[in-house]
């Protein structure tokens, strides 16, 4: 009996599509602040300069049936940033060629129809192994379920740079898991 509710509770935990964190801290060990974006803008954007913030790291797309989410990602920036959260918009062409255009263009299209204020990288693999070493860290630490496999993937970050959670694609970023988690790691 009890294996079958330890199964029960896995497949719950599954279904879910939240991922926790599944490897402990070992100070030996990178962090997300080891690692470093280029900003849409240009420029370097390493993560280390949100030392002690929470980061909601998201591979966005810009010709996608999630794309809306930009909305909710702005409401969390709004709403959290005072309190230290850093949304971070990762845009990337990996998942049905729906981020095709230039830098310029996707910055245009964020601040234009969903008024983005959130900071922006520049286009970048997310998946396989040519992923940005951040999206490799993140598959490595949570596992390879925790992948991203279509746009709109969240990455949960606590404040001392390790991973909290991954969210899927499906999870809107105003759920009640999504901000659950945000509340609990700013909180922390």
């Amino acid at each position: 009996m009890r294996t079958y509710l330890i199964a029960a509770a896995a497949l719950a935990v599954a279904c879910a599509m939240v991922v926790p964190q599944a490897v402990a801290a070992d100070s030996a060990k990178p962090v997300a602040y080891d690692f470093s974006f280029e900003a849409i803008e240009g420029g370097a954007m390493p993560l280390a300069a949100w030392r002690g913030k929470v980061l909601l790291i998201v591979n966005t797309a810009s010709f996608c049936g999630f794309t809306p989410q930009y909305e909710g990602l702005q409401a969390l920036w709004q709403r959290y940033q005072a309190q230290g959260l850093i949304v971070l918009g990762v845009p990337s062409n990996d998942f049905g060629g729906q981020e095709p255009k230039s830098e310029a263009e996707i910055l245009g299209f964020c601040k234009g129809a969903y008024n983005v204020s959130f900071p922006l990288s520049r286009k970048e693999v997310v998946s396989g192994r040519q992923a940005h070493p951040f999206y490799r860290w993140a598959r490595d630490r949570l596992g390879a379920r925790a992948a991203p496999s279509w746009n709109f993937h969240k990455y949960l970050v606590g404040r001392d740079g390790q991973l909290i959670a991954a969210f899927d694609t499906r999870i809107p970023p105003l759920s009640p898991e999504v901000v659950a988690a945000i509340e609990a790691a700013l909180a922390r």
